[in-house]
């Protein structure tokens, strides 16, 4: 079981990720996918995916409000579609359970299961493990992953701290993950070479919401290698490690539980994120 697995850290640090097979049970799994299921049942359509196109301008406030709906999710639990998946009045053109590609931001904060699972005695305790003082949650999601790739990136380009390294994924394999169905890859040991990209909070009255500052480089495909896990399983991400999804080419879903520790002695967090804290929900610690 997890207790007693002593994560090998010298591992982590050489290669910024770290897998930990069978860290949560069968049982903890299935828990969080039927929790998910009850969240997608009661599952209402966000206005901004409602409104037909007619006019640039209402074009204009139809992005506004697909941009203020993803900037404000960082302490709630909001829903996030998969392209085409829903006609200009907000209904399902395929099965709702099908529709969603991921949901965000703060399950960890305000679902009972997920909140569980993030604080869960073995989660704190491979914190401690990893000399982290003062860790703090910053965000959470859960991955369908029916289709979409996911490109080439680093999560410090998404969630910047100064000084760099302070951030760290723990992503949770629900489903098997294999080639088929859209495992992770990663470049070994890229984690230590800083980030050339950041995404930050356009200024106000801009066109889009966030923007991207420098670019991604063209990473060489060969220096990817899959990391396959089974249900239940555990990878560490280091936030500045380079990693990718591909298709899912299977018939089966890829279901993935995630979420974003800050270890926050001696760490500010980059008021450009497009994730904020709010009074509403300050970043909670991992340790309770």
């Amino acid at each position: 079981s997890g207790e007693e697995q002593s994560p090998c850290l010298f591992q982590f640090h050489k290669d910024g990720f770290l897998v930990l097979e069978q860290f949560f049970s069968a049982e903890e799994c299935d828990s969080m996918r039927s929790q998910i299921q009850r969240i997608v049942a009661e599952m209402e359509v966000p206005p901004h995916c409602r409104t037909a196109f007619s006019t640039r301008e209402e074009e204009q406030l139809q992005q506004q409000g697909s941009s203020d709906y993803f900037l404000t999710s960082g302490d709630k639990i909001r829903f996030f579609f998969e392209k085409g998946v829903l006609d200009e009045k907000g209904n399902f053109l395929i099965p709702k359970e099908k529709s969603v590609s991921k949901i965000g931001h703060a399950l960890h904060a305000y679902d009972p299961v997920f909140k569980q699972i993030t604080h869960s005695p073995k989660v704190q305790e491979l914190g401690r493990k990893l000399g982290l003082e003062r860790p703090v949650v910053v965000q959470s999601m859960y991955i369908f992953k029916f289709l979409l790739a996911v490109t080439p990136h680093q999560d410090a380009s998404f969630l910047h701290t100064e000084p760099l390294g302070r951030i760290l994924g723990f992503w949770i394999a629900l489903e098997d993950a294999t080639q088929e169905n859209g495992c992770l890859w990663f470049i070994p040991g890229s984690h230590t070479n800083g980030i050339t990209r950041r995404m930050v909070r356009a200024a106000s009255g801009a066109s889009t919401c966030v923007e991207f500052v420098g670019s991604e480089p063209a990473y060489d495909d060969k220096q990817f290698i899959p990391l396959p896990i089974r249900k239940g399983g555990l990878i560490l991400i280091h936030g500045e490690v380079v990693h990718k999804s591909e298709l899912n080419s299977s018939e089966s879903s890829r279901h993935a539980f995630t979420f974003h520790v800050m270890e926050a002695k001696g760490t500010t967090w980059s008021k450009e994120n497009w994730l904020q804290p709010t009074p509403e929900l300050p970043f909670p610690s991992l340790y309770t």
